[in-house]
């Protein structure tokens, strides 16, 4: 509870610092351009451009309820080791659609890297760093798999059933 306490105030601490920002700057008549002639703007009202964005919008997320993936192992449902992701593949509209992953050899030698698809993998042990995510395929399926290559056709390993295709718009 102290956790979430502590971190309202602070989001609660960096709107007010953006607005203060926003009061010094609008208090700061050194670098404002002044039209000759034009009536100076009252005392204690900030002056806000037109073009000003609004303040952002902040969300707190519990620090054991998310949890980032790349450099995470990955373990097959028998408990085999699977390899670490090293990249998210996101389509056009921002939606995560895979996770590449190295797979095999060691230290990185006779390693090559696959693609799974999103819905293949499970986070639902993943409290710490140290915990691996859950793949739904076996280690003979990803070794069966075609080796990922940047700017060349994806070929995504899905779980059976789970798989839509992607749309390619050339």
């Amino acid at each position: 509870m102290r956790i979430i306490a502590r971190l309202v105030s602070i989001a609660i601490l960096a709107a007010g610092m953006a607005a203060g920002g926003a009061v010094r700057g609008a208090d700061d008549t050194s670098t404002a351009k002044v039209e000759p002639g034009a009536p100076p703007p009252p005392a204690g009202v900030p002056a806000v451009p037109k073009d000003a964005a609004p303040p952002p919008s902040v969300t707190i997320i519990g620090a054991s309820d998310a949890h980032g993936v790349l450099g995470r192992d990955v373990r097959s449902a028998a408990d085999e080791a699977m390899g670490r992701i090293v990249d998210v593949i996101v389509d056009r509209d921002g939606k995560v659609r895979a996770a590449v992953i190295d797979f095999g050899g060691f230290l990185g030698v006779g390693s090559r890297k696959i693609v799974v698809d999103w819905n293949a993998l499970h986070f639902g042990k993943v409290a710490s760093k140290k915990d691996s995510i859950t793949l739904e395929l076996t280690k003979a399926q990803v070794a069966a798999a075609p080796e990922y290559k940047e700017d060349a056709p994806l070929v995504v390993l899905g779980a059976s059933g789970t798989l839509q295709p992607l749309q390619i718009i050339r």
